[in-house]
C-alpha cells in the first residue's frame, strides 16, 4: 500500500476545499467580522462532536488574539451554563450538517436573550442556520476519508474559517507582537518582550582584577568567576580591559609570556559594553552575536561596572 501517495491525496484534497473557500468568502463573513468586532462582552463559542473540538481550538485563538472568548458545551449549557451567556456577548454556533440535537435545543433560549447568533454549518436551511443571524458556509465537496464520511475536510475548513476571523479581528484591532506576549508571558515571545538585561544580569561577586594583578592571580580568579574572563579596572574602579582564558592560553605561545607579567598586558583593552540595563534581552543577544563576544559588560556613563551577561544565560533562560 502506498501510503506516501494517500497522504498526498489527503492534503490534496483539503488544499482544495480551503481553495474553494477562499474564491467563496462574501458579505456575510465581512458581516461576522463587523459583529464579533462590535461585541462588548465576550465571544462564545459551541458545537458537539468534532465540531465542538475544533470550536474549543477556535476558542483558545480567539482569546489569544485580543478577543475575549471561551467554548461552551452544549450539554453543559442545558444544565446551568447558559448563565454564562449574556445580551453583550456573541455566539457561534458550529454543525456541520447544521441539525445537531444537542445544539439545536440551546439555540432557542440563547435567542431569548436577543445574543447575536452566528452559525457555521453546509447547510443554511439546517434548524441551526434558520435560527442564526448569520450563516458562514462550510462547504466542502468531499470528506478527505476514505468514506466520505468522517468529518475531516469539513473540519480542516472550519478550524482555517475560524483562524480567518481571528487574523482579521487581529488586523482591526491593530495586534502587535507586544499584545501577543502579554497573554503569553511564559512563553519564547513573552520572554523576548519582557525579559530584561537586568533580570538576567549578574551583579554579584563579579571576577573584577586591578590593572596591575599578575598573570597567575588573574587566571585564579578567572576560575572562581567561572565566567571564563575576567574585567580589569582602573583605580576609580572603572572598566579599562577584558581578559579571557583564551587570551591567556594564546599568551602562552609567546616566548616571552610569564605568570608574573601585569594581565593588562594581554588584555583587550575599551571592550565591548552596554550602559543600558533595561535592554531587551533578547536585544542584548543580538549585540553579542554581532559583536562575537562571550560577556558583555554592563556598565554606567562613566564605565564603572554593574553587572555582566553571558551569552550562556541567555541561551540557558530561553532568550532567542
Amino acid at each position: 500500500m502506498n501510503y506516501k501517495k494517500i497522504a498526498q491525496e489527503t492534503l490534496n484534497i483539503e488544499a482544495e476545499a480551503l481553495l474553494n473557500a477562499s474564491k467563496n468568502i462574501d458579505d456575510v463573513f465581512e458581516k461576522a467580522v463587523a459583529i464579533i468586532l462590535a461585541c462588548e462582552g465576550k465571544l462564545i463559542i459551541t458545537g458537539v462532536g468534532k465540531s465542538g473540538l475544533i470550536g474549543a481550538k477556535m476558542a483558545a485563538t480567539f482569546a489569544s488574539t485580543g478577543t475575549p472568548s471561551f467554548f461552551l458545551h452544549p450539554t453543559e449549557a442545558l444544565h446551568g451554563d447558559l448563565g454564562m451567556i449574556s445580551s453583550n456577548d456573541v455566539v457561534i454556533a458550529i454543525s456541520y450538517s447544521g441539525e445537531s440535537e444537542e445544539l439545536s435545543s440551546i439555540l432557542p433560549h440563547i435567542k431569548r436573550f436577543k445574543t447575536p447568533l452566528i452559525g457555521m454549518t453546509r447547510n443554511r436551511n439546517s434548524r441551526l442556520g434558520q435560527l442564526c443571524d448569520l450563516v458562514i458556509d462550510v462547504v466542502v465537496e468531499k470528506e478527505a476519508c476514505p468514506l466520505d464520511i468522517a468529518p475531516t475536510s469539513s473540519t480542516t475548513l472550519t478550524l482555517a474559517l475560524g483562524d480567518a476571523l481571528a487574523v482579521c479581528l487581529m488586523r482591526a484591532r491593530n495586534f502587535q507582537k507586544s499584545d501577543f506576549a502579554s497573554f503569553h508571558p511564559g512563553g519564547a515571545l513573552g520572554k523576548q518582550l519582557f525579559v530584561k538585561v537586568s533580570n538576567l544580569m549578574q551583579s554579584e561577586n563579579l571576577p573584577v582584577v586591578k590593572k596591575t594583578t599578575k598573570v597567575k592571580e588573574a587566571i585564579v580568579k578567572i576560575s572562581e568567576g567561572r565566567l571564563g574572563t575576567v574585567l580589569i579596572t582602573d583605580d576609580a574602579n572603572l572598566l579599562v580591559a577584558l581578559v579571557s582564558d583564551g587570551d591567556i592560553r594564546r599568551a602562552l605561545l609567546s616566548e616571552n609570556f610569564s605568570l608574573e607579567d601585569e594581565v593588562i598586558k594581554y588584555a583587550t583593552l575599551n571592550p565591548s559594553t552596554c550602559q543600558d540595563e533595561n535592554m531587551l534581552a533578547s536585544d542584548a543577544l543580538v549585540l553579542i552575536e554581532e559583536k562575537k563576544i562571550q560577556l558583555l559588560v554592563i556598565t554606567d556613563e562613566s564605565k564603572k561596572v554593574k553587572g555582566v551577561l553571558h551569552i550562556h544565560t541567555l541561551i540557558e533562560k530561553g532568550i532567542s
